[in-house]
Parts: structure tokens; sequence; C-alpha cells
């Protein structure tokens, strides 16, 4: 393996989403990392906290020599290859801890002892980390956004997907944003979110001209916040809103909240998978029961588990969507039409979801 310089060069790092050997112990790679990194670390938590108390007690040089005692042997011998596996899958990647200091010193003396050139990254995590939350205040300052917005149903996500200069939020986020939006798996970390946005908004600004579409959300999408400078930003962005008609947006709902995270459901627990499915969604719908009511809510939970019954039954999804229009029309609608009123941005355009990205597509060919 060719000899490469350690970096320090984080832009170009994260701009090549270049792999990442993350040496820091389990609790902190949990904590927040990068989308590219992949947690190997020298030390296991335990391990870790043992050297640390030996620190306090007994000075550097003694929590050195336990830590080579912890790690070695047959410890070390499997976590070397686990290493060397990454390094020969990788050759473009790097190494780090959380300054850049023992941790992915040894670890690269270790390498190199098999032969193996291993850069890292100076600074470590805590560099990187700084640097993209620089960057992206930077990147919201100067990005020329554009919102999508529109009613629960439009199909916003689905235009966000199909724009080259967007960033999906909400696929980021790993939730679907609304009170019935969190998916089977667990959403990422506050600073996993933050990273990941940071880095994406780098790459869409490298690529050149600085506007990027984003659908328009609130404070939190899920349990992760979008950070102030970029909420602060988005409250005066243009919008471009999406307009369906109401069983358009049911459709959409049923695709995505009954078929699609019914699938899910089914795909993760087999035959526990429809009442898993079913039971989810009446517990979100209880998280809005004071907001719709007690006598609508019991309504809509009452539709929502006959229709539950007519799909085991019948396969049919039908019934979803009685419920679904229900809340759209008595529920979602209203909200939706109160912060729409709150929007400072000017609307550049509204229709269809093609319509919408038709007049995208205009005003990138007009613009160049």
């Amino acid at each position: 393996m060719p000899s490469r310089p350690d970096t320090d060069d984080y832009r170009a790092l994260f701009l090549a989403d270049a792999p990442l050997m993350d040496m820091r112990a389990p609790t902190e790679f949990a904590h927040g990392a990068f989308p590219t990194a992949r947690s190997l670390p020298l030390m296991t938590d335990q391990e870790r906290a043992e050297v640390g108390i030996c620190y306090k007690q007994r000075g550097q040089a003694a929590a050195i020599e336990l830590g080579h005692r912890l790690v070695s042997g047959e410890v070390k011998a499997r976590r070397l290859a686990r290493w060397r596996e990454f390094a020969r899958d990788h050759p473009g990647g790097y190494l780090y801890c959380f300054r850049g200091g023992l941790r992915s010193q040894t670890v690269q003396q270790w390498l190199r002892d098999e032969g193996i050139d291993y850069p890292l990254v100076l600074g470590g995590y805590k560099a990187m980390r700084r640097f993209l939350l620089e960057a992206l205040g930077h990147s919201v300052a100067t990005a020329d956004l554009v919102l999508v917005s529109g009613k629960t149903g439009t199909g916003k996500t689905r235009v966000i997907e199909r724009l080259s200069r967007s960033i999906d939020l909400e696929g980021l986020a790993g939730h679907r944003g609304s009170t019935f939006g969190q998916l089977l798996e667990p959403q990422p970390s506050q600073i996993d979110f933050e990273n990941a946005l940071s880095i994406a908004l780098l790459k869409r600004l490298d690529a050149g001209n600085g506007r990027v579409y984003l659908e328009d959300e609130g404070h939190l999408i899920g349990r992760v916040a979008l950070p102030q400078q970029l909420r602060d930003k988005m409250k005066s962005a243009p919008v471009l809103v999406v307009e369906e008609s109401l069983e358009a947006r049911i459709d959409v709902v049923v695709e995505d909240y009954i078929v699609d995270l019914g699938g899910r459901f089914a795909a993760a627990y087999g035959a526990q998978g429809p009442a898993r499915h079913a039971e989810k969604l009446q517990q979100d719908l209880g998280r809005i029961r004071k907001r719709l009511g007690g006598a609508r809510y019991q309504q809509v939970s009452d539709m929502m588990q006959g229709a539950f019954d007519q799909q085991q039954r019948t396969g049919s999804t039908d019934g979803h969507r009685v419920w679904v229009a229900f809340l759209l029309q008595r529920y979602y609608d209203p909200m939706y039409e109160y912060q729409l009123s709150r929007r400072e941005g000017v609307k550049l355009f509204s229709g269809t979801r093609e319509a919408v990205l038709a007049w995208v597509r205009e005003q990138h060919a007009a613009a160049c």
C-alpha cells in the first residue's frame, strides 16, 4: 500500500466520502460520528474507563502502561485483524480518535508494524466536528434556499427526491416528519443529523449554483431538531407549494403509512407484523388525542381499527381511506393553512408535483 500523508483537509474528506476508521470507544461513537465512519475502537468502554481512572490516580505513564496490558495478546490480535481488514478494503481511508492523539497514533504504529501505512486525521473527531459546525453556518448563510411546501399527502418528499439540488431532511432524520412518521429504525443522534446535514450542504454548494431545495419542515423532525440558523433562514425563504386533490393525497398517505410501512413491519416481524403495525399507528394517534378532542380521537381510533380489521380479513386497504381523509380535512389541513400564513417568504409557484418539477426545470434551463 503506497504511503499517504496524514491530513487536516476536512473539507476534502467529507466531499469525497472518505472511509473513516473511528478509534474512539463505542459510547463516544454512539454519541456522535460521521456518515462514512465505522466504529473499530482501540478500547472497549470498560477498558477506557479503567485507563481513565488510572490516569487520574497514577498519571499518564501508568495509564499508557495499563492500556497496553489491556489491549495485548489475543485481544490485540483480534482488533488488529479488523483494522487490517478495513485498511485493505478501504485503501483511500483514514483513521482517527477524539483529538488525533495517542489512540490513533498507537493504532497507526501497530499497522505500520504489520506493513500497512495508514494515514490519520490530524485533530481527530473534535476538529472534524468543529469544521462541520462552522461549515454549516457558512453554508446556510450563503445558500439560496427554496422550500417545497404543501398540505399533508401532497407528496413533497417525492418532489425533493426528484430534484438534483435538494436535501432530503426527513431522509437524514430517519423520520417522515408527521406524528405518524417514526420508522422501524431508530433516528440518528442530534449530532449525527447535524453532521450529515452539514456534509450534504457542502456537497450541494460545491457543485456550484447556490440554490438548494428543502422540504418545508417544523422545528422538529421526530426527535431531532433543525439547527437554529437553518430555521431562521427557512422562515423567510421563498416557497414552492405542491397542490394535489384530496383523493391523490389520500393515495400518498395510504401508500406511505399503510402499504410501505406495513410491508416493513411484515419484513421485520413476520406474522406479528400487521398487529404491530396497527398498534404503532394507534399509539401515534394517541399523541394528538388532546388536540383532536376526546370525541374525534375515539371516532378516528374506531375507524382505524375497523380498517385494519377489514385489511386482515380481505387484504384491502380501502378502509384506511376513511380515517385518513378525516384526519387530513379535520386536523392537518387547518394546521397547514395556519403555518403557511405565518411564512414570510414569497410564493414562487404552486401546482401539482409534476407542474412544480416542470417549473424548476424551466428555471434551471433559463439560468443556464
